[in-house]
């Protein structure tokens, strides 16, 4: 991976008169025998991709079975190149190559992860670059990335490729009428988007973001389009809107379907919410300070990812949202979009990408989501800033659940009975210290704690029988990870 950005540095920048910036793109291919080759775009001729520049102008006629590849961006998708052209994700099958290692998603809404669909469809093994790598090539990118963000948002034909998703086509019996108004508009404001909803150029926008589509010279929704922007996407889709569920303390349960346009349901569940429930108090200061009971932005950006990345193939199952004393779970439908795993997203070090793309784009033009990512930097960061515990993941067929604490010592309360039993005074406190970093070595925590090297260990060895903690490394490099 390293070595790919290597060469990726070197790409020959393509003179060009229309002022279209060109990506940066490295590609290894690392082979059986433990040599490597590589390629940089325009290396050998302007304009030529660096998958193109290994594969067919290096290693034409070469056998390559069992090579891996290394390309720090996605591959362009089948369909992506005019004809007779192939495009790289095909290059790369044709040369039986069964692993690939990618760097960052296309940025383009309509042809991201296609890529990537289309090698995992032949049975290629896909990975992705590793978080931190993926930030250095998307800085080295900027001015590409930018602009083809633009792009994505303007007036220009695309050529069709193949679907990942059935939502990406037309919806039967939807039409722009059954579009919202006032959803559009908050689009549009939010965007900073110069054209008027409903004119000939903001409709044209729409279509190349895969939100509507013309067939017999007529614009008709598309089903992300009517997720997005329908006055009541349920009337078709069963699956879309939100539940939320509030569990008082008194034990009184409060619910509220969320079944507006997409786009309007984060700023509805946290209206919802602030309206419903009161302030808790700092009680640890000679004078009582008013903090929010929930930490909003932190579920905001949690429902909004919930929304944005969960399987629409899973018909019926919709994102819930569940507000308990201790606690705020965020429920959606479908494992991590392949290539990520469920460890990663627990480790927080989950690389950037996007299941529905579409999707992605626009709530990300709203600034309501992170660029490509799963918004776990912003989570992670800011749990930390309030002192709140690590926000955890979890997996319950067929929901991925991503717990927020509410407070530091809702970490010790959401244990569970028995384990509260189990624990000293202080071990809880440890514990709390701990569940807000996820992740000590025992030196770390004596130090926190202010206890001896031997009773850390006592104290973290009692989190691991309880089930609490896993180790991770050995020696000096051990650490004790909440599970």
């Amino acid at each position: 991976m390293e070595r790919a950005i290597e060469v990726m540095r070197q790409s020959v920048i393509e003179p060009r008169a229309d002022g279209k910036i060109d990506p940066k793109v490295g590609a290894v291919l690392y082979k059986p025998d433990g040599t490597i080759e590589t390629a940089c775009r325009g290396e050998l001729r302007h304009g030529d991709h660096a998958e193109f520049t290994l594969l067919e102008r290096k290693n034409r006629g070469n056998k390559l079975d069992g090579s891996i590849l290394f390309a720090t961006l996605e591959p362009c998708a089948k369909g992506a190149r005019k004809n007779p052209k192939l495009s790289c994700a095909e290059r790369i099958f044709l040369a039986r190559i069964k692993e690939v290692w990618v760097g960052i998603q296309d940025p383009d809404p309509t042809v991201a992860r296609k890529g990537i669909g289309y090698l995992i469809r032949q049975g290629v093994t896909v990975h992705m670059f590793d978080r931190d790598l993926q930030e250095t090539i998307e800085k080295e990118n900027k001015e590409f990335l930018e602009q083809a963000t633009e792009r994505a948002a303007e007036i220009e034909e695309k050529p069709a490729m193949v679907a990942l998703s059935s939502l990406e086509n037309r919806l039967p019996a939807a039409d722009l009428g059954d579009f919202s108004d006032d959803a559009l508009e908050k689009y549009r404001q939010k965007a900073k988007l110069a054209d008027i909803v409903g004119s000939d150029e903001f409709n044209r926008r729409l279509l190349r973001q895969g939100l509507l589509k013309e067939e017999g010279g007529v614009l008709v929704p598309t089903g992300f389009g009517f997720l997005l922007f329908g006055k009541e996407p349920r009337t078709i889709l069963r699956q879309a809107g939100l539940l939320g569920l509030i569990h008082y303390p008194s034990g009184q349960p409060e619910r509220r379907e969320f079944d507006e346009p997409t786009v309007m349901i984060p700023d509805q569940v946290e209206k919802w919410l602030k309206d419903k429930l009161p302030n808790v108090f700092e009680r640890g200061q000679a004078h009582r300070q008013e903090r929010p009971a929930l930490p909003f932005e932190m579920v905001r950006e949690a429902v909004a990812n919930a929304l944005i990345h969960r399987d629409y193939g899973i018909d019926g199952a919709k994102c819930q949202i569940v507000v308990k004393e201790d606690t705020i779970t965020v429920q959606s439908p479908g494992k991590p979009p392949s290539p990520i795993t469920l460890k990663q997203l627990k480790d927080f070090n989950a690389p950037m990408l996007s299941r529905n793309p579409e999707l992605h784009f626009v709530f990300a033009r709203m600034g309501m989501a992170e660029e490509q990512g799963l918004g776990l930097a912003s989570l992670r960061d800011r749990a930390k800033e309030l002192g709140l515990p690590r926000p955890q993941f979890t997996w319950d067929d067929p929901y991925l659940f991503l717990t927020l604490y509410r407070s530091a010592e809702s970490a010790i309360e959401a244990l569970g009975e028995n384990a509260l039993k189990a624990l000293s005074k202080s071990e809880r406190k440890g514990w709390q210290w701990l569940a807000t970093l996820g992740k000590a070595k025992s030196s770390e925590y004596a130090e926190a704690m202010g206890v001896e090297p031997r009773t850390a260990r006592r104290h973290l060895g009692h989190f691991e029988e309880l089930g609490l903690v896993k180790k991770t490394g050995s020696g000096p490099s051990q650490s004790y990870e909440v599970k």
